[in-house]
């Protein structure tokens, strides 16, 4: 909206072209979906608070959890407006890309909305049932697949990129679907699982989202994108800036949610951060790399499906309990060493996966 409305003004004074910039309107995406979270958390919480919409812990969880019952919840919402409110100042909304990525946030914050509405109403710790939460999840991403599909208009929409191997690149056809509907909703559940502890999940969604813009500006910029060995993707440089407020409005949640944590994000928070990780890996192109940053999110997922395995087949668990965060909780470690050092690994993660834009 405002980067048309700054083109209008263009007309008059040239200096309103810097807005053109898609350098600095992923800035000011960062900027003004910061200043909604830290403006707006305040009140948010206030009314949460006031409504006692607050977590219900489950029983089967670790004992220092159940102190954490009553917690404000739900305050992801405040992290959809931020991103969606941004987004739609400073992105060019003539971009496709920009919508799909956007719905698909918005769709699954919904489903994660009905999720946490039932946990608070019926006070029921499992919230939507897990067939009808993985239909709808499954039926979203579909669609956005289906459509990107669809709407290519060249190869490298749809080709698997190799992380640090410049040769290996193939032509995905109709399996880009397939692979696309994983990402999406693995790594919508994967932030999901990684949801434990205070600040755990945000933090390392801020730090794989920022790096995501960077990969966004370069795969949309026919330069760079031919100096670092990438296929070039007319339009999907705008991703950055959805990224960007991405990046702003987490880092504004942190500021609430760090431990210990004055309000958590909720269901509608977790499923629709992760759902907008996945999407924005599909539309640049980088679903390898976001498996390589979004490691501590894999690993987390990994140790649930172990731990269920080994239960039902040999009736022992390999971990104390999953996913693994608890595990180390229960090993005596206290809350903000784990998620510091699962912080950690994310740095390191991240910067390997940036590392695979030069090192091809």
């Amino acid at each position: 909206m405002l980067l048309w409305l700054t083109e209008y003004l263009s007309n008059f004074d040239s200096g309103f072209t810097v807005f053109r910039y898609l350098t600095l309107r992923t800035i000011l995406g960062v900027l003004t979906s910061l200043f909604i979270s830290l403006v707006f958390g305040p009140y948010l919480i206030k009314q949460l608070s006031n409504k006692q919409i607050g977590q219900s812990v489950r029983d089967d969880g670790p004992e220092s959890h159940l102190e954490k019952s009553g917690t404000p919840t739900m305050g992801g919402a405040l992290i959809l407006i931020s991103i969606a409110f941004s987004t739609l100042c400073w992105a060019d909304l003539g971009n496709r890309f920009i919508w799909v990525v956007l719905l698909v946030t918005l769709s699954f914050g919904v489903i994660g909305l009905v999720d946490d509405y039932r946990k608070v109403i019926y006070n029921n710790s499992k919230g939507l049932p897990a067939k009808f939460k993985y239909g709808l999840q499954s039926l979203i991403a579909i669609i956005a697949a289906s459509y990107l599909y669809q709407t290519a208009s060249i190869p490298a929409e749809t080709e698997l990129i190799v992380p640090f191997v410049k040769a290996l690149v193939f032509d995905l056809g109709w399996l880009y679907i397939i692979l696309a509907y994983f990402v999406v909703v693995g790594s919508s559940n994967a932030v999901n699982l990684t949801d434990g502890l205070d600040g755990l999940a945000i933090l390392p969604t801020v730090m794989v989202a920022g790096a995501l813009a960077i990969f966004a500006y370069a795969t949309g910029n026919v330069r760079f994108s031919d100096y670092l060995g990438i296929p070039y993707v007319p339009g999907v440089g705008e991703v950055a800036i959805f990224c960007g407020a991405m990046v702003g409005s987490g880092l504004g949640f942190l500021w609430f949610n760090t431990y210990p944590a004055q309000v958590f994000m909720g269901d509608i928070g977790a499923l629709s951060l992760g759902a907008a990780l996945g999407i924005v890996a599909v539309v640049i192109r980088q679903e390898l790399a976001l498996f390589i940053m979004g490691g501590v999110f894999v690993v987390e997922t990994v140790s649930v499906i172990l731990q269920v395995t080994s239960y039902k087949l040999t009736g022992k668990r390999i971990f104390r309990m999953a996913p693994l965060h608890h595990h180390y909780e229960l090993k005596g470690w206290p809350e903000p060493r784990v998620i510091v050092r699962f912080w950690i690994i994310t740095v390191i993660l991240v910067l390997i996966g940036l590392a695979s834009l030069k090192v091809r």
